[in-house]
């Protein structure tokens, strides 16, 4: 036994002793809130108060029920659920699922429905099926939430009128020409002054506004409202919460079987995927807030549905409404900086404070008030921003079937309507072909647009008839699936007519499309996503031979380029990585080097064929419109876009842009030198020149990346690398060495450098610039982001680029590249040296 280590007899004697001035160990940890979930947890509590008793009015359920659910939402479904900020209670979406089974099979057999469907939530969540809720189409779901808002709205006017509502839409429709005529002045100034005050109080201008925004409006309207009636002593219907002593719980369930499990399984549903939509949308929220702002986890779903099961279970065994989540208050909980589940369970306790010690005064909030705050919810739930977003993906259809469904139906007749439709048009959308047919300078071109299944055989077989006998001939397939049908008819026509002396060209954009086998230069089978990792099919043909080995380079001295390369890599434009080259392992004058140099040669060309044959073959026949319309027009470019001769570096793809939209200058380390220098490079001037005085472009954008090897052989360099070209050429990067601090490099530089101190070398160091989010890696990365701020001062010295920024007519732009995470920064100066900030993801659903 070693040494170090105690005895067993004596370990037990051995004292553990703690360091000086620190509590011993062992002690139990504080429970503690942070402040900002305590604030977060007062907000809610003031939203969740007023909706909570106006959502248990439309349903017809005691009103305490909503106090219920609100106060188990909050504290066992955040307590529980895997949604850490998401706030669970009584939900408007549940209002006409709860309305219907109350008046069907009465409260108590209601609570023991919610109970019913909590298990089965459970049951789902320990199935972890959670993720399968998110396959239902957000039309269906919008439609479905829309139905409800207008069957709340429709309901609730009849209370702000001071009537009572009907069972149903189409009865409340048909009586409200009678409540009409017969309106209750007293409740309508109410309802009247709530709605003044819900869409007044947010827009109170000034710094007075900026502190009363503070609190919700929907607690002003309702505390407002009640304020003026009791003041005016107005005659009204008034909140009546009865003694908890006689507070209804649930009961065994009564009622036709089939009809119980309906009701579950409707209640289940609307629940799930409510609360499942929601905690996407939390996540959504919690992402867009600032890093300042502290880490919140992720939801896990599987365990959200767990806790929401909890909850149900909870609430209707306590005789509460059902819970769901509730986008109304998760907004504002995330809205208010909460950081933790903690301020979830705290706005539910304070809900059950409220409803023991607040019962006096929640008895004189007038229902009309209630209805005119439940009405406007409604309202909202018919989204504008929801329609535009179905509309743009041609799904108005499910949107319009789900939503008039709920209205005349209910609430599971519609959802399965909306299901119903929505795998009819997935159904047309497959089968839907466009198949057409033009001539154009004596090529016939045969365009599918769609799926190819057995459906669209014959418009296929006759148009591909009218291709006259001889004629050269494309087809061009845009579609991902072809079933066997179309493929034997494709490929019996090709061979058709090619034995009566045409040609055809079979394209598509997906693999899998081509009929015949291509000839040996045009035979790569590669994914079209394949080049841009730097891949190219392997001929056996072009295998090294004895005597010869491919060895990979880096790219020249200093490792100037993008580093090690990542495979072989041939025909790349100047500037960029080199790839692998075959070095002969025969010495020089032996018969090995000449053949394995042709060798090289073949299959250099053969891969540079490959490549135009498949942009021939693929992008061609998508391309040739646009690329003739830049023919004729001229280049218009809105920018010059400059970075490094990286061939990692796609410009294209990381700009989404197209042929026309960027003028692009590249070179080793993405320099500008500073004009008038006798090492300068007029070849980037004159760019520069031309793309501002010639092209008019808007902005000028310098882009540096990760992994940059100039920036590493500019750290390695030393003082006298001057004899080579590319040491010559790494001069220009010495200014961006002044930006960052001297630990991180070693290079120094010599007091008579005269182009040193006229690049501004030896000057004060500025702040280097940084990235938002967390420090650089490495002194590369730092120094990367060092030379894009440099050079964009050097754009600032040439007479074009200031003539222009003077006038206004142009931007400059910082950018970052992050290759291995594939993520770009924008430099914002709005701190001394320079931030970059990461550009997030846009919400494609707004």
């Amino acid at each position: 036994m070693s040494a170090c280590v105690p005895a067993r007899a004596d370990s037990a004697r051995t004292k553990h002793v703690h360091p000086p001035h620190s509590p011993p160990p062992g002690g139990r940890r504080r429970f503690r809130v942070a402040g900002a979930d305590v604030s977060a947890a007062i907000a809610v509590f003031l939203i969740a108060l007023p909706l909570s008793l106006g959502i248990a009015l439309a349903t017809g359920a005691p009103l305490q029920a909503g106090l219920v659910a609100a106060a188990v939402g909050g504290i066992v479904a955040g307590r529980i659920g895997g949604c850490p900020l998401q706030v669970s209670g009584p939900a408007a979406g549940l209002t006409v699922v709860t309305a219907d089974l109350i008046q069907q099979y009465g409260w108590r057999t209601t609570c023991a429905i919610t109970v019913l469907a909590g298990l089965a939530q459970l049951g789902l969540g320990c199935l972890r099926v959670a993720r399968s809720a998110l396959a239902v189409s957000p039309a269906i779901v919008h439609g479905m939430l829309a139905g409800i808002g207008v069957t709340i709205a429709v309901a609730q006017l009849h209370i702000v009128l001071g009537g009572t509502p009907q069972s149903s839409v189409p009865d409340n429709l048909v009586a409200l020409p009678a409540q009409l005529a017969d309106v209750h002045p007293a409740d309508l100034a109410v309802s009247v002054l709530t709605l003044t005050l819900l869409l007044l109080w947010p827009r109170i201008p000034g710094r007075a506004g900026q502190l009363l925004g503070k609190l919700p409006a929907a607690l002003i309207a309702v505390a407002g409202a009640t304020a003026v009636a009791a003041l005016t002593g107005l005659r009204l219907p008034k909140v009546d919460l009865p003694s908890w002593s006689s507070h209804a719980l649930a009961t065994l369930p009564d009622g036709p079987v089939l009809g119980l499990v309906a009701a579950v399984l409707t209640t289940t549903l609307v629940c799930s995927v409510q609360s499942l939509l929601g905690a996407v949308a939390v996540d959504k929220l919690v992402a867009a807030r600032p890093a300042t702002t502290g880490h919140v986890k992720r939801s896990n779903l599987d365990r959200e549905l767990l806790g929401q099961g909890a909850a149900n279970v909870v609430s209707g065994s306590l005789g509460g409404l059902p819970v769901a989540g509730v986008a109304v208050r998760s907004s504002a909980n995330v809205a208010a900086g909460a950081v933790s589940r903690n301020s979830t369970m705290l706005h539910g306790v304070l809900v059950v404070i409220a409803a023991l010690l607040l019962v006096p005064a929640l008895e004189l909030i007038p229902l009309a008030s209630l209805a005119a705050l439940v009405m406007t919810v409604g309202f909202k739930m018919v989204s504008l921003n929801h329609i535009r977003t179905v509309t743009r993906h041609r799904e108005v259809l499910v949107y319009a079937v789900t939503t008039c469904g709920v209205v005349f139906l209910g609430v599971l007749e519609g959802v399965a309507l909306g299901i119903a439709v929505a795998v009819g048009v997935a159904l047309h959308r497959l089968t839907r072909t466009r198949i057409t047919h033009d001539d154009a300078e004596g090529v016939h071109h045969v365009h599918v647009r769609g799926q190819l299944t057995f459906l669209a055989v014959p418009r296929l077989s006759r148009v591909l008839h009218q291709v006259p006998h001889g004629a050269d001939a494309v087809v061009e397939l845009d579609g991902s699936f072809m079933d066997h049908a179309a493929y034997e008819t494709l490929q019996d026509w090709q061979k058709t007519h090619t034995a009566q002396g045409g040609a055809v060209d079979i394209t598509g954009r997906r693999p899998g499309t081509r009929i015949s086998e291509p000839a040996e230069v045009d035979g790569c089978r590669c994914r079209p996503w394949t080049p841009w990792r730097n891949h190219q099919c392997e001929r056996p043909s072009t295998a090294p031979t004895p005597g010869t080995d491919r060895q990979p380079t880096t790219g020249g001295p200093h490792g100037a380029t993008s580093g090690p390369a990542s495979g072989p890599t041939t025909g790349k434009r100047t500037g960029e990585t080199a790839g692998t080259t075959t070095t002969p392992a025969t010495t020089p004058g032996t018969p090995g080097v000449l053949d394995g140099s042709a060798r090289v040669t073949r299959a250099t060309g053969r891969e540079l064929a490959r490549g135009i044959s498949a942009f021939h073959r693929n992008t061609t026949p998508l391309m040739r419109r646009e690329l003739a319309r830049l023919a004729r027009e001229g280049q218009q470019p809105s920018q010059l876009f400059l970075t490094c001769a990286d061939s990692r570096v796609v410009t294209s793809m990381i700009t989404s842009s197209g042929p026309g939209d960027l003028f692009v200058v590249r070179n080793v380390g993405n320099f500008v030198p500073l004009p008038g220098e006798e090492s300068g490079d007029d070849s980037v001037a004159a760019a520069i020149e031309y793309a501002v005085d010639v092209l008019k472009v808007r902005s000028i954008t310098v882009c540096g990346h990760s992994g940059c090897g100039a920036m590493q052989a500019l750290l390695g360099a030393g003082p006298g690398d001057t004899r080579t070209p590319l040491q010559r050429w790494l001069r220009h990067g010495l200014p961006s060495l002044d930006r960052v601090p001297a630990d991180t490099h070693t290079h120094t530089h010599p007091d008579e450098d005269e182009d040193a101190h006229a690049s501004g070398h030896g000057a004060a160091r500025p702040s280097p610039p940084r990235l938002a989010g967390r420090a650089p890696v490495d002194a590369a990365e730092r120094l990367c982001l060092a030379n894009v701020v440099q050079q964009l001062e050097h754009l600032r010295a040439h007479e074009s680029v200031a003539r222009a920024l003077d006038a206004g007519d142009l931007e400059l732009h910082g950018m970052y590249f992050h290759v291995g995470e594939a993520q770009s920064y924008l430099l914002s100066e709005d701190a001394e040296g320079g931030v970059f900030q990461l550009v997030l993801e846009p919400d494609l659903t707004a």
